[in-house]
C-alpha cells in the first residue's frame, strides 16, 4: 500500500521506518517540506517525505502519529480531501505537560482524541490502536515475551479489520488483538495512558503491556 506517517518525531519515525521494511510506500508527512528529520529519515529508509497534505494526497492509508495536542491542526494541514474515505489509524495521545509530570489526559467533554478526530473528517475511517505501549512494541510485540493485548476502537468494522491485518504483519497475531467496539472505547485507552506512565516510571523502560487474560 501507499501509507502516509504524519509526524516526524520517534513514534512515527518509528512505524514509518516498520511499514517499509514490510514493503510499503512509505511517505513520511511533517510541517514543511524540509523537515529535517524527515529528510534524514527518507535518505536512510528510501522512502518518501513531504508536507503533512503531499503525504496524505497520495495514500491509500494515513497514520497520525502527531502529537496529540496538535493532531487537529495537524490533520486540518493535511486537508479533508486527503482523507475523505480513507482509513486513518490513530495512535495519538493528547498529553499536556505544561504543568510537569505526569501530564493531564486531555479529553474536552470527557472526548477522546480519536473521536474529536472523527468528528471533524467525518469522511476518513478513523481506527484507534496502539496508544497504549511504548513506540518499539508498536512494531515489534516479541519484546514482550508471552500473551498481552493491542486494542481497537472505531466505527467502520471493515476499516478495523482492514488495521487487524496491518498489525498481524507487525507481528500481532490475532489473539492478541482486542476490537473494544466504537471510537467512544477510545476514552478508556487514552486514560489507560496515566497508569502506563506510572509504570514506565517504575519499572524505567518501555518493554511492558498490559494483557487481558479470559478463563
Amino acid at each position: 500500500m501507499k501509507i502516509a506517517v504524519l509526524g516526524t518525531g520517534e513514534v512515527g519515525r518509528r512505524l514509518a521506518t516498520k511499514l517499509a521494511s514490510l514493503g510499503h510506500a512509505v511517505t513520511l508527512g511533517s510541517r514543511t517540506a524540509d523537515n529535517a528529520d524527515a529528510t534524514q529519515w527518507a535518505a536512510e529508509s528510501g522512502g518518501e517525505h513531504g508536507t503533512f497534505a503531499q503525504a496524505a494526497a497520495g495514500a491509500d492509508l494515513v497514520v497520525n502519529a502527531t502529537g496529540g495536542m496538535v493532531s487537529l491542526v495537524a490533520l486540518e494541514a493535511a486537508g479533508a480531501e486527503n482523507l475523505n474515505g480513507k482509513v486513518l489509524i490513530d495512535v495519538a495521545n493528547a498529553l499536556d505537560f505544561s504543568e510537569g509530570f505526569p501530564p493531564k489526559i486531555v479529553q474536552p467533554e470527557g472526548i477522546s482524541l480519536g473521536e474529536q478526530i472523527q468528528q471533524a473528517f467525518p469522511q476518513a475511517r478513523v481506527v484507534k490502536t496502539l496508544n497504549t505501549m511504548g513506540n518499539a512494541l508498536m512494531v515489534d510485540p516479541s519484546r514482550v515475551p508471552g500473551h498481552h493485548t493491542v486494542f481497537l476502537s472505531g466505527n467502520d468494522d471493515a476499516a478495523k479489520a482492514e488495521v487487524a491485518q496491518l498489525l498481524q504483519s507487525f507481528g500481532w497475531t490475532p489473539a492478541q488483538i482486542t476490537d473494544l467496539g466504537d471510537l467512544s472505547s477510545a476514552r478508556g485507552t487514552e486514560q489507560f495512558v496515566s497508569l502506563w506512565l506510572r509504570l514506565y516510571g517504575s519499572l524505567g523502560s518501555p518493554d511492558f503491556n498490559i494483557a487481558v487474560i479470559k478463563p
